[in-house]
C-alpha cells in the first residue's frame, strides 16, 4: 500500500461495491457489513477504502476508470444472458433496465 499515490481508485469487484450493495445485504441478513479498511483496486494496488470510489467522476486513476468500464460492460452482458433464463425473479424489461443502467455507468468511466 502506497502512502503517497493521490489517486482516487475503485475496487477490484466494482458491481459488488458501494452502498447498492450493503443496503441489500442489510435487507436480506439483517445486519450491517463492516466496511474494510483496505481493499484489492482495479489496477491491482491495495489502498485504504477511503480512497475508493464508486463514481466515475471521483475516480482519477486511469487504470480503475478502464476496468470499472469493463466490468460495468461485463456484468450489463451478463444480466441480458440470465434475463434469457427461464424462471429467473426478474423481468426482461427489469433485465434491460439493469443492463443500460450498467452501459451507462460504464460509458461515464470511459469518459
Amino acid at each position: 500500500m502506497s502512502q503517497t499515490d493521490p489517486h482516487i481508485h475503485v475496487e477490484q469487484k466494482v458491481v459488488q461495491a458501494g452502498a447498492a450493495v450493503r443496503n441489500a445485504i442489510v435487507s436480506t441478513l439483517g445486519f450491517v457489513p463492516d466496511a474494510p479498511s483496505v481493499v484489492t483496486t482495479g489496477c491491482g494496488l491495495q489502498v485504504p477504502y477511503a480512497m475508493t470510489s464508486p463514481r466515475p467522476e471521483s475516480v482519477t486513476c486511469l487504470a480503475c476508470r478502464e476496468h470499472a468500464h469493463q466490468e460495468h460492460l461485463r456484468f450489463a452482458d451478463q444480466v441480458e444472458r440470465w434475463s434469457r433464463i427461464p424462471g429467473m425473479p426478474f423481468t426482461g424489461e427489469q433485465a434491460a433496465e439493469a443492463a443500460q443502467w450498467a452501459r451507462d455507468l460504464a460509458k461515464r468511466f470511459s469518459r
